[in-house]
């Protein structure tokens, strides 16, 4: 990497850390710590509320779903608008006015001191392996750029992250995040501009993208009813709702962004924000992924974007498979860029007839293409034996490092950083906030000073920032990152949904009632993963239904008075 972009990315990279640091002086207490005083104006929240989303998996995770699946992905965010305005109208002003720490110190007040202890241990375990997965999508970015170990690059970004939590609290996550949202907008509109102009001299950008869509990459919108289909109108309104009420009502790591804000109307506004522009953004990041993918049409890209095993491959006894694969690979995409010039050239003509027949030649180009390199994908898993090897987190950086122009690489790798230790931080602070007043405080030092709760705080975020790095070594090899996190995050958050749901809506609930409501939802969600196909996205309306049907019946069935 040339010079030029190592400066980039020190600079600025420097330039976090040291106002993260700076910040550490407004930290003098737990309430400063945890919540700025709440003392943030609404537009800084809503920007750390968006920012804590788009980390560094936005940016490597769905520019890769987008070149290997489309704009289907977008689907997925549908239920969005519709959970901000009910949290907004909702959850914001009510805890808002309790002035509570975290989420979970309600449910006490509610219910019992079991319930808040388990729904604080469930957003204990999602979040914790939710940093692991955030932490993964730098240390590949890293990994390839730098060709170092993946342990050393997670550890890179992973300590410098969690030291600079430890010492500056929410201030310096709201602040970063602010930051972080500039450079990534910067970054992806740089890199936008990189695949356009590469696109052949003659070829107009509707006509490139017209030959992307033969393949279904620009289908948004699927009206099947299906179950076992993640990405489907229903499964985003629907099940994407569930979702995000979860993420964004029960979730401490979004709870705490709208506790810091000014005012209640402070908290709604910065909701209110990623209701409207989180699905523009989310489109535009998987289009860049589609525009990779119409890039590639026309310069040939490597048969396998991950080299991790390629020399160890190239070595081996089946090397001569691997030769005569990448011989392949070539001659079907010099195949595949004709058919795509001449379906161009036959749309031009406005030949219908011709243009039928060159979309057919596309699509069976494109069919050999993609075989070739999944045949070579089994052949890398074989030779080995890494059975969970993916690529599809490659993608992005690989076409960052090898076709981009000196500066904006170091302008894009510094985006992918910051994101991620924006995001990190973020979820380290809301950790440490659940782990020391809702476990600590609660039940092991009830009495300490406010000193000693702030030094237990920073404890705390550093047994998470180890956590968190630990899991990113395992997290790189589950598939495509921005499924995982969502993944994780689908098996708890229909379960505290519902016993949110038990707390504010069913005032007949009881404590017992929503303590195995609880639990009740948790094992329903791991028994339906466990025996069906249905799509993660529905574990969310399963989990929370199930929670207040059996919390609700338990609660009818009970004689003690729920708890006001």
């Amino acid at each position: 990497m040339h010079p030029i972009d190592w400066f980039i990315i020190s600079a600025y990279l420097t330039w976090v850390i040291y106002d993260g640091l700076k910040r550490s002086k407004d930290t003098d207490g737990v309430q400063g710590y945890f919540l700025a005083g709440r003392s943030l104006p609404w537009w800084a929240v809503g920007l750390s509320v968006m920012a804590t989303q788009m980390s560094a998996i936005t940016l490597v995770g769905t520019t890769g779903q987008g070149y290997d699946d489309g704009m289907r992905f977008v689907q997925f965010y549908f239920g969005l608008p519709v959970a901000m305005i009910l949290l907004s109208v909702t959850l914001v002003p009510f805890f808002y006015r309790a002035n509570v720490f975290t989420a979970y110190e309600y449910l006490e007040r509610r219910f019992d001191a079991r319930t808040r202890a388990a729904a604080g241990l469930l957003f204990l375990i999602s979040r914790g392996l939710g940093v692991g997965v955030v932490l993964s999508a730098p240390a590949v970015v890293l990994s390839i750029v730098l060709g170092w170990n993946l342990a050393f690059t997670a550890l890179v970004i992973g300590v410098p992250t969690t030291l600079y939590t430890m010492f500056g609290g929410v201030q310096a996550v709201t602040w970063a995040d602010v930051k972080q949202m500039v450079v990534i907008l910067g970054g992806m509109a740089a890199a936008v501009a990189v695949l356009i102009l590469g696109i052949p001299d003659g070829v107009g950008v509707g006509e490139a993208l017209h030959v992307a869509g033969a393949t279904g990459r620009l289908t948004t919108i699927d009206f099947s009813l299906d179950f076992t289909e993640t990405y489907t109108f229903w499964s985003g309104l629907v099940g994407g709702t569930f979702l995000m009420l979860g993420y964004f009502g029960c979730d401490q790591s979004q709870v705490q962004r709208y506790l810091t804000a000014q005012s209640v109307d402070a908290g709604r506004r910065s909701l209110l924000m990623s209701a409207f522009w989180k699905i523009p953004l989310q489109a535009m990041i998987l289009l860049t992924g589609v525009l990779v993918f119409v890039f590639y049409l026309f310069h040939e890209p490597p048969m396998l974007f991950n080299p991790a095993h390629e020399d160890g491959v190239r070595a081996g006894a089946r090397a001569a498979e691997f030769t005569q694969l990448e011989t392949r690979f070539h001659t079907a995409f010099e195949d595949r860029r004709d058919a795509a010039e001449q379906m161009i050239a036959a749309r031009r003509l406005s030949d219908e007839a011709a243009v039928t027949r060159a979309r057919g030649r596309f699509v069976e180009t494109q069919a050999e293409v993609a075989n070739i390199r999944d045949r070579a994908v089994d052949l890398v898993r074989a030779v080995s034996g890494d059975t969970a090897y993916t690529d599809v987190n490659y993608v992005f950086p690989t076409f960052i490092t090898s076709r981009v122009p000196v500066g904006l690489v170091g302008l894009l790798i510094a985006a992918v950083m910051a994101a991620a230790m924006s995001s990190i931080a973020a979820e380290l602070n809301a950790l440490s906030a659940t782990s020391v007043m809702d476990f600590y405080r609660r039940h092991v030092r009830p009495d300490a000073t406010d000193s000693h709760y702030l030094f237990a705080s920073k404890l705390a975020t550093a047994f998470w920032g180890v956590f968190g790095t630990a899991f990113a070594l395992y997290a790189t090899n589950l598939g495509s990152l921005i499924e995982v996190v969502n993944r994780v995050g689908s098996y708890f958050y229909g379960s505290l949904l519902g016993v949110f749901i038990l707390a504010i809506a069913v005032p007949r609930t009881t404590a017992n009632g929503a303590f195995w409501g609880l639990l009740a939802g948790m094992t329903v969600v791991w028994a339906v993963e466990m025996t069906s196909e249905i799509s993660f996205i529905w574990y969310n309306v399963i989990g929370a239904v199930a929670v207040v049907v059996v919390g609700l019946a338990l609660s009818l069935l009970s004689r003690s008075p729920a708890r006001t």
